[in-house]
């Protein structure tokens, strides 16, 4: 399982060629969609790239990759989720 950093994702990245694709993290959404194989929700992971911490959304993508799933999208998001409530509880508890 690899894996890429931004600045790998950026350097074979041509705004020119993709049709609609002009930021970053539109790509690293398009990359999401490919790596899951639900290119039918490839706007979901867009809208996830733009708007979710890039390290909640590497530690999804690693543990669905490392997983034996049918359903990639659906774990994805399950996993991501149960990241975002840790994250949420750690917030909670220094507040206390």
């Amino acid at each position: 399982m690899a894996i890429h950093k931004v600045s790998d994702i950026l350097r074979g990245f041509d705004p020119r060629s993709g049709k609609y694709i002009s930021r970053e993290f539109q790509a690293y959404g398009l990359y999401l969609a490919q790596k899951l194989e639900d290119e039918k929700h490839k706007t979901l992971y867009i809208k996830l790239a733009k708007t979710t911490p890039r390290y909640l959304l590497d530690d999804a993508l690693s543990f669905v990759l490392e997983s034996n799933a049918k359903k990639k999208g659906a774990l994805f998001m399950w996993k991501l989720k149960e990241l975002k409530g840790k994250k949420t509880k750690k917030k909670t508890k220094k507040k206390t």
